[in-house]
């Protein structure tokens, strides 16, 4: 039996207290599988990022269960959460957080590096990750010498180097061209295929058009969902009014 990457369970963040207190979230449940790309959807100010922040640990539910691969994160100390994000949470961002100063092959061991990875065995994984994803040729380049397509395809081999089987990408093609942030979502979705469960905050609907699910948020709630779309045109006439 299989059993999800990612629980959130009836989970609920709020910001602040008494008469200024803020619902980001209010009870979204929400399982996300080995293998499978779930797509969220929404205005700005619906929880998309508060979703993603409570899905990697980066912040901590006010009430519910939020479980990576078996975990549960309200049960961890802030240094077990923080080992457990290391070694199987990979993040995908919008503006890269690619080191200057750094290769792409360096970028990608950094992780590995951090949480002990002798440095020898981390840059070889870290080639290695990147040879997974046609990116041989970029593994002794510096940031600056990349196209910014190529820039977030070396993030994506960071967020998966390693043991990390759950990615989670925040509007990670938002500063692309269409061309290049098609090529980027293609990586991601080729990754899932191979067993990793990935979580996509996007606001675009061709981009979403590649998940196998679609989760509509709405001030902090999720208002429908949708099987694979088919396309763009499908997945607008799905989206909640």
């Amino acid at each position: 039996m299989r059993y999800p990457s990612l629980i959130l369970d009836d989970v609920t963040r709020v910001h602040g207290s008494g008469e200024t207190a803020v619902r980001a979230l209010a009870g979204v449940s929400l399982d996300v599988m080995p293998g499978e790309l779930v797509a969220v959807m929404g205005p700005s100010g619906s929880g998309k990022s508060t979703l993603l922040n409570l899905a990697g640990g980066l912040d901590k539910a006010t009430s519910g269960r939020v479980v990576i691969e078996g975990e549960d994160l309200t049960k961890m100390t802030p240094k077990g959460i923080a080992q457990l994000r290391r070694q199987r949470v990979g993040f995908v961002f919008q503006d890269y957080n690619l080191i200057p100063s750094l290769t792409a092959a360096e970028n990608v061991s950094l992780p590995l590096e951090l949480d002990g990875e002798r440095p020898r065995k981390a840059r070889l994984l870290a080639r290695q990750t990147l040879d997974l994803m046609d990116l041989r040729e970029l593994a002794d380049r510096f940031p600056d010498q990349m196209s910014g397509g190529q820039q977030q395809r070396v993030a994506i081999a960071r967020a998966l180097v390693g043991t990390r089987r759950l990615v989670l990408a925040d509007e990670p093609t938002g500063a692309l061209d269409t061309h290049t942030g098609e090529e980027v979502l293609r990586v991601l979705r080729e990754r899932c295929d191979d067993g990793v469960a990935g979580l996509l905050v996007t606001h675009e609907a061709r981009h979403a058009a590649w998940a196998d699910r679609v989760v509509f948020l709405r001030d902090g709630v999720i208002v429908d969902s949708t099987g694979p779309a088919g396309s763009a045109e499908d997945l607008l006439d799905a989206a909640p009014a």
